[in-house]
């Protein structure tokens, strides 16, 4: 059995007692032999005031405190709370580190404790621990994913329909918008709008006013982490083909084609609003690829393809789609940056 799989195997940890426990077994089976890991004299703790404080001695004597703030769930507007925290505990300390133990911890969470000189261990294996002394680097992947969150909790991703739908929403339209107003837009289900704003709310991405209002201060923020859940490849059927006339050819039967059918993505498009050099490959957006593969002439491809075609699952990528300057149908600057 791997780590992983040893600790996500287990029920969910009910306190933050269960957390830290779980977490110092996981980082106990990672560090490197004949090193230890020992909790500190039960008075430092206390006057600290950390949740835990534990010792970490190298073979040759050296040692460094982990001053541990343990949480059962975390959120990204948590993160300064947190990092004041533990600068408070690591300043009462000598040589002191601070630590984040948490039932699970999002990628993005683990990116911005990482940035800030934080460790973490989560108990679904997600481990950093780098200290200069001693020298110390425990890395571990585990999930990307709370195993434990049943229906009903809170989504943790901008996976699905209804999230990319209300993200274009956003990016294509600058505006602020109620929940009604924005869920109408964007052609979702008030509970499934709900659920995005909500998790937009907690990573710090939408806020929302006294009255109700939703209100995006940075929508290209929005646009780079929807990108961490959606791709051109991820969110598609791909298939590989050779334009054997070369991409001019291929835009120009593109341009007689009824444009609800496609919609070109990547620097074909991305060169209507700004300069690259010329493509060499494109990629398409397109409803049925048999259909265009014959219509455009394209052959299958094993090696050497310089047309890329999706079916896309969710049909996002057609919305608000228009002709460019040559003619071709091009995606929305939105799916755009967010697909190439």
């Amino acid at each position: 059995m791997n780590i992983a799989a040893k600790f996500t195997d287990l029920p969910p940890p009910e306190t933050e007692g269960e957390v830290v426990r779980r977490a110092l077994a996981l980082l106990r089976e990672l560090l490197p032999k004949s090193w230890s890991l020992d909790q500190a004299a039960a008075e430092v703790v206390t006057d600290v005031g950390a949740d835990k404080l534990y010792v970490v001695t190298a073979p040759d004597g050296r040692s460094a405190t982990l001053a541990i703030e343990a949480k059962r769930a975390v959120e990204s507007r948590d993160i300064e709370g947190i990092a004041s925290q533990l600068s408070k505990y690591v300043a009462k300390v000598g040589n002191g580190q601070g630590l984040v133990t948490a039932r699970y911890l999002s990628p993005q969470f683990r990116t911005r404790l990482i940035d800030r000189g934080l460790s973490f261990v989560d108990v679904t294996s997600n481990v950093h621990i780098e200290m200069s002394s001693p020298g110390l680097h425990v890395a571990h992947h585990g999930t990307d994913g709370d195993p434990w969150r049943g229906p009903g909790r809170p989504r943790d991703t901008l996976k699905g329909a209804p999230a990319a739908k209300i993200v274009r929403a956003i990016a294509d339209f600058s505006d602020n918008w109620t929940i009604r107003e924005l869920v109408r837009l964007a052609n979702v289900s008030t509970g499934a709008g709900y659920r995005v704003v909500d998790f937009l709310e907690r990573e710090e991405l939408a806020e929302r006013t006294d009255r109700g209002s939703i209100v995006i201060p940075r929508w290209d923020r929005v646009l780079r982490r929807w990108s961490e859940d959606y791709g051109f490849v991820s969110n598609s059927q791909v298939s590989r083909w050779i334009a054997p006339r070369g991409l001019d050819n291929l835009t120009e039967r593109a341009a007689g084609t009824e444009p609800s059918k496609y919609a070109f993505t990547g620097t074909v498009a991305a060169a209507e609003w700004a300069s690259y050099a010329p493509a060499r490959a494109a990629m398409v957006y397109v409803r049925d690829v048999e259909a265009i593969a014959e219509e455009w002439g394209l052959r299958p491809a094993e090696a050497g393809a310089n047309v890329m075609l999706a079916e896309p699952k969710i049909d996002v990528p057609f919305v608000r789609s228009t002709a460019n300057s040559i003619g071709i149908q091009i995606a929305a600057p939105a799916q755009v940056a967010v697909a190439s």
